[in-house]
């Protein structure tokens, strides 16, 4: 009886020692999600800037809401304005007959930080005064969250 009891003890350590040692099955994790490849990156960035201009002309601030960066800068003949003094601007009346964007280009500062410059040309008025015909714009855009977001946008008008 001692025997099997001996036995019995010892089996016990056995399996316990075998079961720990064991390494437990790892568990399937997601893959990580692949990080934007630049063209897709420009692609998003100049397709955003596209959505603003339209939005512009359809007077619907709720891209402007959605795309600018909570800490945005604008920059106008008016001055330097934030995100929330820029929305405001943004409710001025304008009418906007048409636009076009040309000359579009995207560099890259880093992974997370773009600058957009291109020409556009506009037949458009706001609060009764004619805005220039064609101007030069620079628009920063940073990677937030996995969401290019417009940091500043700047305008001069073209000789």
């Amino acid at each position: 009886m001692k025997v099997r009891l001996i036995i019995a003890i010892v089996l016990t350590f056995v399996f316990t020692s075998i079961a720990r040692s064991q390494e437990p099955a790892a568990s399937p994790t997601p893959a990580p999600k692949p990080a934007m490849s630049r063209a897709q990156s420009q692609r998003i960035i100049i397709a955003t800037e596209k959505k603003l201009w339209e939005a512009w002309k359809n007077r619907d601030l709720k891209p402007f809401k959605a795309t600018l960066s909570s800490d945005s800068v604008m920059i106008g003949d008016a001055g330097v304005a934030n995100k929330t003094e820029a929305l405001k601007a943004l409710e001025e009346p304008c009418e906007v007959k048409s636009y076009e964007l040309s000359d579009l280009k995207v560099l890259f500062l880093n992974s997370s930080a773009a600058l957009l410059t291109y020409k556009s040309t506009q037949d458009a008025t706001c609060g009764g005064q004619q805005v220039p015909a064609t101007v030069w714009s620079s628009s920063a855009y940073v990677l937030r969250g996995g969401k290019w977001l417009a940091a500043s946008h700047q305008e001069t008008p073209a000789k």
